[in-house]
């Protein structure tokens, strides 16, 4: 299967820095997958996420190496609005995305569509489904920059969403929240997944990642240091040089351990851990049994 995103041996350095932000990147990423991208602050998420968008380095200037393929195309051959059809992108601060010139969510949402020339009646017909799917029927006729955090953050990504793109790129749309409303966003954007969209979140909420990811990706110091499965990235010893915290359960297994229940693996999910301790309970009675 080609990737829809295939970035090789790319580098990107600010003009306003003496260090590079990314340093001889290698990524694929394939259709319909959840890519969760991970790292201390500055270790170059954000720069990476701006390369495949395109913003670096025709937007944050800068001198760049190597190249950075999406759908078959070279992002140096192309305009940033080229792949404004196919690349949705969710930036952190969901007051960015606002355009400020509408006054309910309903024309908020719409109006990505509007651009695109859609007829008015399947503009209504998406935007209804999107803001069911969302979740947000009590937000329909509100003003926009009224809203709380939480709420505008579902707002910009649902605008995203009902766009249909097949890649979304998502840059720490949790930061500010509150964890319901995390777990909302995370659950929206699961939909987002199962609907066979390819999905790059960068984001800090490990415990959460752990849960929704198919694959973790690790950067450091403008480099990839890991990729792989949740359960591959989060036993990896190198995160505790990174600076990586694990996820909650992983955490409360080694304590568990000290305590003399050791695990068959180290669990990375609730349901995980719920699930070794009845295991481990199992082989204890089956050794009393023959005990």
């Amino acid at each position: 299967m080609v990737p829809i995103v295939d970035i090789q041996n790319y580098s990107f350095q600010y003009l306003i820095s003496d260090q590079p932000a990314l340093k001889n990147i290698d990524l694929q990423l394939e259709e319909g997958r959840f890519y969760s991208l991970i790292g201390p602050n500055g270790s170059g998420k954000t720069t990476l996420a701006n390369a495949i968008r395109g913003f670096v380095p025709k937007f944050h200037v800068g001198d760049d190496q190597g190249d950075v393929y999406v759908f078959g195309q070279n992002m140096k051959d192309l305009e940033l609005s080229d792949l404004a059809d196919k690349i949705g992108f969710v930036f952190q601060n969901p007051f960015t995305q606002m355009s400020g010139s509408k006054n309910t969510v309903f024309e908020e949402i719409a109006f990505g569509l509007e651009n695109l020339g859609l007829p008015v009646d399947e503009i209504i017909e998406k935007v209804n489904q999107i803001i069911y799917e969302a979740d947000i029927e009590e937000l329909r006729d509100k003003n926009p920059l009224e809203l709380s955090g939480g709420q505008q953050q579902r707002v910009a990504l649902a605008a995203v969403l009902v766009m249909e793109q097949p890649l979304m790129v998502i840059d720490e749309p949790t930061s500010q929240l509150d964890p319901q409303s995390t777990e909302d966003i995370f659950k929206m954007i699961e939909k987002v997944k199962k609907r066979g969209t390819t999905v790059l979140l960068i984001e800090h909420k490990i415990d959460q990642i752990a849960e929704f990811s198919d694959e973790v990706i690790v950067m450091d110091q403008g480099e990839i240091k890991l990729q792989g499965s949740p359960a591959e990235v989060f036993q990896s010893p190198l995160l505790k040089e990174i600076d990586v915290t694990i996820p909650t359960p992983a955490k409360l297994s080694l304590e568990l351990y000290d305590h003399g229940i050791d695990f068959t693996d180290v669990p990375i999910t609730i349901d995980d851990l719920c699930q070794q301790i009845v295991n481990h309970g199992r082989r204890r009675l089956n050794e009393l049994d023959r005990g």
